[in-house]
């Protein structure tokens, strides 16, 4: 049985310009609603899991969930669309979807619409996804600003002297357009800003510390087990350590909480079913695997 194929979109909607789409889609979903009413949506396709959400979710992530799930149940059926979190918000709370994907919580807005609505949003955890920024062993910089690792990646900063480093130009590496953590750390340390033209790009993180290795001036990133190899090490970004402890606490900044959410009482029993493999022990590998933290 075929499955759908997983779209990727050239960008996230950052939260500032989705509140007018969240506005509209708010709009469409409450139209022929009265105030105060609650209406139930109309129910997805039980067989087939729909999920709509974050792009952290469902670039990367979600492809390998889904083909690891299926090696054990071949006949089950996903469609997956990653636009943004307000996307998948939204296709929740109008009945469009099983699962909405997300990066971040509920907004006010959102939280409203699932009240209006008559819906108790459940929620699980997937994993936090970090990433690492990291520098040649041999590097003596082991603390950047945010400021400073934006100005980097973005390349107005181009000399290591310029941070506490050698008289030495800057060499960068990163991740391929298509990777989840393209989009996912332009976001998170670059405010959609651009990244530097002059940045060599790989298909993996693996790539990205074996070139950090070879390269005494080299930055990359990566994800938290990756920054621990000999030869590299995870520079602390405004004094905090990139590390399980500081991600739990929240302190790191270039890690957000992905969650599933679902309307209670609504999940189809092979929308529970795939919820319970995610959050199984060989899910949590896969999680693992892909650079979160389970």
């Amino acid at each position: 049985m075929n499955v759908k194929t997983f779209p990727l979109l050239p960008g996230r909607i950052r939260l500032a310009s989705a509140r007018p789409f969240l506005v509209l889609g708010l709009g469409v979903l409450l139209t022929g609603c009265p105030a105060g009413r609650q209406e139930t949506p109309p129910q997805t396709a039980g067989d087939k899991v729909i999920i709509r959400g974050s792009n952290t979710f469902g670039e990367e992530l979600a492809p390998r969930l889904i083909a690891a799930y299926k090696k054990d149940a071949p006949a089950a059926e996903f469609d997956v669309e990653s636009k943004a979190t307000v996307y998948g918000f939204a296709a929740l709370l109008g009945g469009k979807a099983d699962i909405a994907a997300a990066s971040r919580p509920p907004l006010k807005e959102e939280l409203e619409l699932a009240k209006i609505r008559g819906i108790e949003m459940n929620e699980y955890t997937v994993g936090s996804y970090t990433v690492a920024v990291i520098v040649n062993a041999g590097n003596p910089v082991a603390n950047l600003t945010k400021d400073q690792v934006r100005e980097i990646f973005t390349g107005t900063i181009k000399n290591w002297k310029d941070v506490g480093g050698p008289d030495a130009p800057i060499s960068m590496f990163i991740r391929d357009p298509i990777a989840g953590t393209h989009l996912g750390f332009k976001e998170l340390a670059l405010g959609n800003t651009a990244y530097s033209s002059e940045a060599k790009m790989f298909t993996d993180y693996a790539g990205i510390v074996k070139a950090v290795i070879g390269d005494a001036n080299g930055i990359g990133y990566t994800s938290l087990d990756l920054a621990k190899q000999t030869g590299v090490k995870g520079v602390s970004v405004g004094g905090v350590e990139p590390s399980v402890t500081t991600v739990h606490a929240g302190n790191y900044p270039y890690s957000r909480v992905v969650k599933l959410h679902t309307g209670k009482g609504r999940e189809s029993t092979a929308t529970k079913a795939f919820i319970q493999f995610v959050q199984s022990e060989r899910g949590k590998a896969i999680v693992a695997e892909t650079g979160f933290t389970p």
